[in-house]
């Protein structure tokens, strides 16, 4: 999902025939009025409402989603489909649904409350590569979600081209939110200690401890293989923010798994104060509830390249 400022401020221009340059007038009046608590995304919101501009029975395309939508009509193609999960929260249980869908614009993760929606998928009534219409839906964290009065059925529509791939929105740090597949290039300020554990060799899942030692819960009594996490600070002048990263990106930043123990601090020292482009998921830390990059990928800057892409941006 792309949460763009420029689209919705299209959309709001053609839908009221007032020029851009007017509307963007009247979301900084707005913001200015409300003391700036508010995002661009939600000053445009309350304008487009002012103006009689209602996008609620409106289909959308993936792309054009943004944060805090209510109401939203979709179509996607289901590209992947989750087991359906039980919990129990302050004494009350349930199950909860999830898939991720795909239109020609972007892709999108959708979560399901709704016993009834829940049962479409547990009695194969939906499935994966079927079309779906989605309506009266809201974002969070950019996800879709359902409640009881949203509307999930098998589409008339046909799909073929899809996105898969992930889609990763450039922004800087102090714009990013929990839920994000952001992209963005920034300075280590920090590094902490390498963190190791035990995973399962054939899925690569976390291993549980029981009375006959360490299993696996697919795959039973496995001989362990010891991964590593290191967490670290980024900093891209507008904000700092914590990142994670696992062995498996290790090699972006210059470090390799099988030598972190032996030549960890020499290696912190050599990264502090380089500079990467970073990409990867943004979710909020349970325990400090502050934001945090789970890295999908990290490259070192090249100065030449980065010369060339901003001159193509000039």
């Amino acid at each position: 999902m792309i949460q763009d400022y420029t689209q919705l401020l299209d959309r709001i221009s053609k839908a009221s025939g007032i020029e851009k340059e007017e509307i963007e007038r009247k979301i900084e009046a707005k913001r200015a009025k409300l003391s700036g608590l508010i995002s661009k995304e939600g000053a445009a919101q309350i304008i487009a409402a002012e103006l009689g501009i209602s996008f609620e029975k409106e289909k959308m395309k993936i792309a054009e989603i943004m944060q805090g939508m209510k109401r939203v009509n979709v179509t996607g193609k289901i590209i992947r489909l989750f087991p359906v999960k039980s919990y129990e929260k302050n004494g009350k249980s349930g199950k909860i649904g999830s898939m991720i869908i795909a239109d020609d614009s972007g892709n999108v993760r959708v979560v399901l409350w709704d016993t009834n929606h829940i049962d479409l998928i547990e009695k194969a009534q939906i499935k994966e590569e079927d079309v779906v219409d989605i309506v009266n839906a809201s974002i969070r964290n950019s996800e879709i979600h359902l409640t009881g009065f949203s509307e999930i059925k098998l589409s008339q529509e046909k799909l073929e081209n899809v996105k898969t791939e992930r889609t990763y929105r450039e922004k800087k740090i102090e714009e990013i939110q929990a839920g994000d597949s952001a992209s963005f290039r920034a300075f280590v300020v920090q590094v902490f200690e390498p963190r190791f554990f035990e995973v399962c060799p054939e899925c690569g899942k976390k291993l549980l401890q029981d009375a006959d030692g360490k299993r696996c819960e697919t795959h039973g009594k496995v001989l362990a293989r010891k991964r590593a996490l290191v967490n670290f600070v980024l900093d891209d002048g507008s904000e700092n923010l914590r990142a994670v990263l696992f062995s498996s990106q290790l090699e972006g930043i210059g470090l390799k798994e099988e030598e972190l123990e032996a030549s960890f601090a020499t290696k912190r020292q050599e990264l502090l104060g380089k500079e990467f482009n970073f990409t990867g998921s943004i979710r909020q830390n349970r325990l400090f509830g502050n934001n945090e990059l789970i890295v999908d990928s990290a490259e070192e800057v090249e100065v030449e390249k980065l010369i060339e892409l901003l001159e193509r941006k000039a």
